[in-house]
């Protein structure tokens, strides 16, 4: 079976619905979370490449990380819009045009961003295996988050 655009669609619309529920609380399966990923992966940022396993200490930092965006102050990760390149029948490439809301104190706010996923299609299974996201520390300085 081949990759589709709906499949990449669908995937992604699931990555986001964990990510608000569990920005509002709801208890996430760590294992249904990190079941978007690969074996192994790489994530590039300004800090720069970083290899990474999906393995108990990911699972335990994907749930720290929902935990830190719910106390800084993040309410919502919204998809505003999907740039979907099928690159052949076992590779995607998915720009993911994301916005966080916020309130802080009594500020209200939202910061656009975007992700570059590649995912590799599998036992028909999508799973990500590469992102590269921008500088995600100094934008929750500006706003005044972090």
């Amino acid at each position: 079976m081949k990759t589709k655009n709906k499949d990449i669609e669908t995937f992604f619309n699931h990555y986001e619905k964990r990510v608000n529920d569990a920005l509002i609380g709801k208890k996430i399966d760590a294992d249904e979370a990190t079941d978007s990923f690969a074996d192994c992966f790489i994530e590039s940022s300004p800090l720069g490449v970083i290899c990474g396993k999906n393995d108990a200490e990911f699972k335990k930092q994907m749930l720290k990380g929902y935990e830190f965006y719910k106390k800084i102050g993040i309410t919502s990760m919204d998809i505003l819009s999907k740039e979907i390149t099928v690159l052949d029948e076992y590779h995607v490439m998915a720009k993911i045009y994301w916005r966080s809301n916020y309130q802080k104190d009594k500020a209200t706010g939202k910061i656009d961003f975007e992700v570059t996923y590649f995912l590799n299609f599998k036992d028909g299974n999508h799973k990500i295996f590469a992102f590269i996201i921008g500088d995600e520390e100094k934008a929750l300085k500006e706003h005044g988050l972090v």
